[in-house]
C-alpha cells in the first residue's frame, strides 16, 4: 500500500530558508522548498503551501549533496585492489547522500600522472 501524505504534514514539506545555495550555475542567497523528497522551488520570496517544516540556513551554504574528497575506488595497491569499484563505491555513496566523489589517482612507478588519470577515468566511466 502506498504511503499516505497528509496535506499539511511537515514530514513531506521542508523549506530551507536564508542559505547560500551553491550549485552548477553558481551561488546565490535563496530558499529551497522540498516536497516529497524532491526540490520543487529555489529562489527568494517563495510561495509555498502551509505545513512546511522550516530549517534556518542563515549563514550556511546549501549544496545539493555531499562531496567525498578522499576515496579509493578500484585502487591497485601492492598486488591487491580496493574492494569497491566505481560502480559499487558510487552507489554506496549515493545511498548515504554523497553525490560526488574525488578519487585518488596514484601512478605506478615511472608512470606519468596524465596516463594514470586516463586509466582511472576509464575505470570510472
Amino acid at each position: 500500500m502506498p504511503p499516505v501524505h497528509h496535506l499539511q504534514s511537515s514530514q513531506n514539506r521542508i523549506l530551507v530558508k536564508g542559505g547560500e545555495v551553491v550549485n552548477a550555475t553558481g551561488r546565490e542567497k535563496a530558499d529551497v522548498y522540498i516536497e516529497d523528497n524532491l526540490i520543487k522551488q529555489v529562489g527568494q520570496n517563495l510561495e509555498i503551501p502551509g505545513g512546511a517544516r522550516v530549517i534556518d540556513a542563515t549563514g550556511k551554504m546549501v549544496i545539493p549533496g555531499g562531496i567525498d574528497s578522499h576515496t579509493h575506488c578500484q585502487m591497485p595497491f601492492m598486488g591487491t585492489q580496493a574492494i569497491d569499484d566505481f560502480y559499487i563505491g558510487t552507489k554506496a555513496a549515493l545511498a548515504g547522500g554523497t553525490t560526488m566523489i574525488i578519487d585518488f589517482v596514484i601512478p605506478q612507478k615511472g608512470e606519468s600522472l596524465i596516463k594514470a588519470y586516463k586509466q582511472w577515468r576509464d575505470w570510472a566511466d
